[in-house]
């Protein structure tokens, strides 16, 4: 990242963006540290970050939400399925459709998971409080199209949005 401050606005906005892809890069290995933890994949993950317990979602969205082949999508729900996180269920209007949701096990290891990644690092909690609530505070700026969070997306209950909302 450049030493130079100032510039035009589109150089400003790429040298804070810059700086939040390194933050992001950063903690790379302690972000899959934590899968790991779970025996979890980042695909898994995302899996869980877009299924509830309350909402199933049908297997042809996921694939859609996801940009990926039916079977993927199939392979993922296998996975989960196996190890009791994810359950199938029959769309009672359409038995063909397969929908799928979070079991009891998924939904209190996804709150597990989500709090482990949205533990702050020690080197952030060494940080004073100001910058913490500037930090804070411009990140909740941020135009909502930029966040990971969609209606399907949420954290779970009790589990803090990594990013305030505005």
């Amino acid at each position: 990242m450049s030493d130079k401050r100032g510039g035009g606005k589109a150089a400003i906005a790429a040298e804070a963006w810059g700086a939040l892809l390194d933050l992001t890069m950063g903690q790379r290995n302690r972000f899959f540290r934590i899968l790991q933890e779970f025996s979890l994949t980042p695909g898994d993950l995302r899996a869980l970050f877009a299924l509830d317990h309350e909402t199933p979602r049908p297997m042809r969205t996921l694939a859609r939400a996801w940009a990926c082949d039916a079977s993927n999508v199939t392979w993922m729900v296998d996975r989960l399925e196996g190890r009791g996180l994810v359950e199938r269920r029959m769309l009672p209007s359409d038995r063909r459709v397969k929908m799928v949701a979070l079991t009891p096990l998924g939904a209190s290891t996804k709150a597990e998971l989500f709090t482990r990644l949205h533990e702050p690092p020690a080197d952030f909690l060494a940080l004073d409080r100001a910058s913490l609530q500037a930090l804070r505070d411009a990140l909740a700026r941020l135009p909502a199209s930029l966040r990971a969070t969609g209606p399907h997306e949420r954290p779970p209950d009790g589990v803090p949005p990594h990013r305030p909302r505005a």
